[in-house]
């Protein structure tokens, strides 16, 4: 099965069920199927083939994923580009995704235009709303053509789309994820939280992202239901358009949760009445903010995770069992093994490595082959997280292998430290890092971000922490700011923190 497939289904079992809501727009399978063949016909027709990649340019929206289909339609895969990024960093994924064309909005042409020269594999810049000149496609006119929704002569094992990582240890990588990869993948999570056509998501987190592609994009249209797309993530105006549209589900990653709860202090339950899901991954949701949604709004947290390389979600909770503090048991037909340094599996209980393998495990990063021989060992793909099992299979996730923070030989898991912050009533939000210690090798250093018109001294800080953890887990420093670093998809930058020594 393809990816296409999913609209192709979706579109002949519920024609017309809404699909996308963008603005003031809705529109059903029927519209949709049309719409993305018309455009595949019209990118065919540009003489975009198979098996050459295709950038996506632009914040969410309603031709975002029209565009992402129409390329799965002509078997070009996707590569999607943050919106945020800088000139130089865009430039670097063109060029390194041999990219023939970039599909985008006005206001990145001068940045497209200010690096072609960089690309030699360029051959079209196609651009909403703006007039052909020479240079540039107009994007409106690709729906001319009559709608071509024909299966492309592609496998099941052949690149779907193609994601870059955020390149925290050197330049991003390109994860290739084959259509096998995100169809076995969207299938599974679908079918492990129970949902289907009824339901209505929330499509605010960034569509270049793992998470939303799978969740976003991919699971309603697997089922046939409906996303609201919002083009930012406005705490006030995602309150405003669940509400409007009868949202169902909404997927964030926890520092969207943290903006709502902060916004939501004083509302009542029936602000988010239609809501009964949040689903929770990117980083590890800390468990009072979990406790808070339920408690305050009734409404179930379901947290799954799985880095990007695994389609991205490889383990999730269940409605019928939830774990608080885990992220589920892994999907159906997906091994989960820990491992020490030598890649033996560890005792249940005990922390190592998470290692993965099954369908959704990626065919490898694109232009390297080496880097993806030393990820990917007999099938088993190294996550780079530190967790654990238990006997019920469920794993937990302890922190990042580069977070782990050593102190004079004892190892220190900032998720811990910050476990324990997050449940002081002043705290909003805190990360812990590990800082240089001549003594010691390094200490944890805990930054902070107050709940409003609240107040709290470092000596407040580690005496809340002594009273709870081990003294070596607890910060020796602490630092108080408005704000923490964050990436496009609301994660906090630990490394930003870290390079400040």
């Amino acid at each position: 099965m393809l990816v296409c497939d999913f609209l192709l289904r979706s579109a002949d079992k519920y024609p017309e069920h809404s699909a996308i809501i963008y603005q003031d727009r809705e529109v059903n399978y029927s519209e949709l199927a049309q719409k993305v063949g018309r455009l595949a016909a019209g990118l065919k027709a540009e003489n975009i083939k198979p098996g050459e990649y295709v950038a996506i340019l632009m914040p969410n929206h309603l031709e975002y994923s029209v565009s992402y289909l129409a390329l799965n339609f002509l078997g070009a895969p996707v590569v999607p580009i943050n919106p945020l990024l800088k000139e130089q960093e865009i430039s670097y994924i063109l060029s390194d995704s041999k990219a023939v064309a970039v599909i985008t909005i006005p206001p990145f042409v001068p940045v497209i235009k200010n690096i072609q020269n960089e690309l030699p594999f360029m051959r079209k810049i196609i651009v909403m709303g703006e007039e052909d000149d020479g240079d540039l496609v107009k994007y409106e006119k690709l729906f001319d053509q009559q709608p071509d929704l024909n299966r492309p002569r592609v496998s099941e094992d052949d690149v779907s789309a193609c994601l870059y990582t955020s390149g925290t240890t050197g330049k991003p990588k390109g994860v290739m994820l084959t259509h096998n990869n995100l169809v076995f993948d969207t299938e599974a999570v679908t079918s492990a939280i129970g949902v289907d056509y009824r339901e209505r998501y929330l499509g605010v987190l960034p569509f270049y992202h793992a998470f939303a592609e799978t969740v976003c994009i991919l699971a309603p249209l697997c089922t046939g239901a409906s996303v609201v797309i919002l083009e930012q993530f406005l705490p006030h105006k995602v309150l405003e358009a669940i509400n409007k549209h009868r949202v169902t589900i909404f997927p964030a990653v926890p520092a969207m949760y943290a903006a709502i709860l902060r916004v939501t202090k004083d509302a009542s339950p029936e602000e988010l009445e239609s809501l009964y899901m949040f689903v929770s991954g990117g980083s590890a949701m800390p468990l009072e903010m979990m406790r808070t949604l339920e408690d305050k709004y009734g409404i179930i947290v379901i947290e799954g995770n799985g880095p990007t390389e695994t389609s991205p979600i490889s383990y999730v909770n269940r409605l019928e069992k939830r774990k608080h503090g885990s992220v589920g048991p892994p999907l159906p037909e997906v091994e989960v093994k820990i491992v020490d340094k030598e890649d033996n599996e560890v005792p249940t209980g005990n922390i190592g490595e998470i290692t993965v393998k099954g369908d959704n495990v990626m065919k490898g990063y694109l232009n390297l082959p080496e880097v993806t021989a030393q990820s990917i060992h007999s099938g088993w793909f190294h996550t780079g997280d530190l967790g654990k099992k238990d006997e019920d299979n469920y794993v937990y996730i302890v922190d990042r292998k580069k977070d782990l923070i050593i102190v004079g030989g004892f190892n220190v898991y900032p998720r811990e430290v910050e476990e324990v912050l997050y449940t002081h009533p002043a705290v909003a939000e805190t990360a812990v890092v590990g800082m240089p210690d001549k003594l010691r090798g390094e200490v944890p250093k805990a930054y902070v971000v107050l709940n409003p018109g609240c107040s709290l001294t470092k000596n407040e800080v580690t005496s809340f922490c002594r009273e709870n953890i081990a003294n070596y887990k607890c910060p020796r420093d602490v630092e108080f700011r408005d704000e923490l670093p964050r990436g496009a998809s609301s994660k906090i930058l630990k490394r930003m923190l870290r390079e400040e020594y």
